[in-house]
């Protein structure tokens, strides 16, 4: 059974290390900017906490979920480049996995009104036959990051396939 963004968000607050919160401000430059809304799973995490650390600090930290002020495309982050040949425009980076890899966000579509997330990782970035959804929503994707023990959750999925 899933558990509620709320609860998640306390054990943020009482066993990591959240970044102080977004005001409704700042969400609402951070979409002007993007050209995008955040989705309520998101929603509740910026005002909650505008990005955080799991698991450990920096810089031994397995997932960083970035600050509003650095989500950019994917393609941008993982390339350099803001070219189509290396992904999608809809693609946004939005935790840090170290060495270059990031889950990234897929905001060209929605499933129950949430956003789905992608492993990114580097070295196939954009190939899909190894950057697969991981999850279905935020929720999902913060849920299992704080039951992983700092591993890549989903990467113990594929090894089983």
């Amino acid at each position: 059974m899933a558990t509620s963004m709320s609860r998640l968000l306390e054990e943020v607050s009482r066993d990591h290390f959240p970044y102080p919160p977004a005001s409704p401000e700042e969400l609402k430059a951070f979409e002007q900017r993007v050209g995008w809304r955040l989705d309520p799973d998101l929603r509740a995490f910026y005002l909650h906490c505008n990005g955080a650390e799991l698991i450990k600090q920096r810089p031994d930290c397995p997932y960083r979920i970035l600050p509003l002020s650095e989500i950019v495309r994917a393609r941008v982050a993982i390339r350099g480049e803001d070219e189509d040949k290396w992904g999608p425009a809809s693609m946004y980076v939005l935790c840090y996995l170290q060495d270059g890899d990031y889950v990234i966000l897929d905001v060209s579509r929605q499933d129950n009104d949430r956003y789905p997330l992608t492993d990114g990782w580097h070295e196939a970035w954009p190939d899909p036959k190894y950057c697969e959804q991981i999850a279905s929503s935020f929720s999902e994707f913060l849920e299992e990051a704080l039951r992983s023990k700092g591993r890549q959750y989903w990467l113990a999925r594929q090894a089983e396939r």
